[in-house]
């Protein structure tokens, strides 16, 4: 959020918003003269979304729209007005993200910002090494590349920018590593162990690792969590880049 610098009153269109945690998140920014629109192909995830926007009394905050991000269910008067468009861990996951991307230059008003932030998966790294569990990541980005998604879009964000008529104004990458001892520590090492067990059949189909590998792999890291000096370092890759006045 502090990078994403939503100002009151900001017009801003959240691409891939899933349960839109983050867009009510931007909504609040905006405050109550703003405007979000959330664009999200799953039915299901729009749903929960409500269901959690309801519980938070945050229903009204948000314009949820079922669609695809190469193509976002827009209006034409809307077309050309956003402040910022924002896309996050979606780029990845489309076989055109070069079309999302330039969807979203259009979609926003000349000068207006384009957001991008997804995951470059060769930076995962972790003291001390668990090679067993290393070596099932490396099969996770060949299942990975093998069903059609890019293990390393985060990297090529800028170009995405540029190919899509729009000036790339800042990089950076956030941080979402930690050590024993640290409060997020539980957290992140929970999720990257749900990312892998969520992948095994891909992994185990397409990755070319045995299921005794894998739950090799899987093992080694639990036992590698418990250690005092272990460590995780991940970071995702972010980009931001201006519409020129002419585009």
């Amino acid at each position: 959020m502090a990078r994403l610098r939503i100002e009151p009153g900001a017009r801003v269109l959240d691409i891939g918003c899933g349960m839109g945690q983050l867009s009510r998140a931007i909504a609040r920014a905006a405050g109550p003269r703003g405007t979000v629109v959330g664009i999200e192909r799953s039915q299901a995830q729009i749903e929960e979304g409500n269901r959690q926007a309801v519980a938070a009394g945050e229903l009204d905050g948000i314009d949820v729209r079922q669609g695809d991000a190469a193509t976002p269910p827009l209006r034409d008067d809307e077309w050309g007005t956003f402040d910022v468009a924002h896309a996050r861990f979606i780029l990845e996951h489309v076989p055109d993200p070069g079309r999302v991307v330039r969807a979203m230059v259009r979609a926003v008003r000349p000068g207006g910002r384009i957001v991008l932030e997804d995951d470059d998966h060769d930076v995962l790294r972790f003291h001390p090494a668990i090679p067993e569990f290393e070596e099932a990541w490396r099969a996770y980005v060949r299942a990975y590349q093998a069903v059609g998604n890019d293990p390393w879009i985060g990297r090529k964000l800028p170009a995405l920018l540029v190919g899509a008529g729009a000036r790339p104004s800042a990089s950076d990458w956030p941080f979402f590593g930690a050590c024993q001892g640290a409060p997020t520590f539980p957290i992140i090492v929970t999720n990257c162990r749900g990312v892998m067990s969520g992948a095994r059949e891909s992994v185990t189909t397409h990755g070319g690792l045995s299921q005794a590998a894998f739950d090799g792999a899987l093992a080694a890291y639990d036992r590698w969590s418990r250690l005092p000096s272990a460590a995780i370092w991940y970071c995702t890759f972010w980009a931001e880049g201006i519409k020129p006045a002419s585009a």
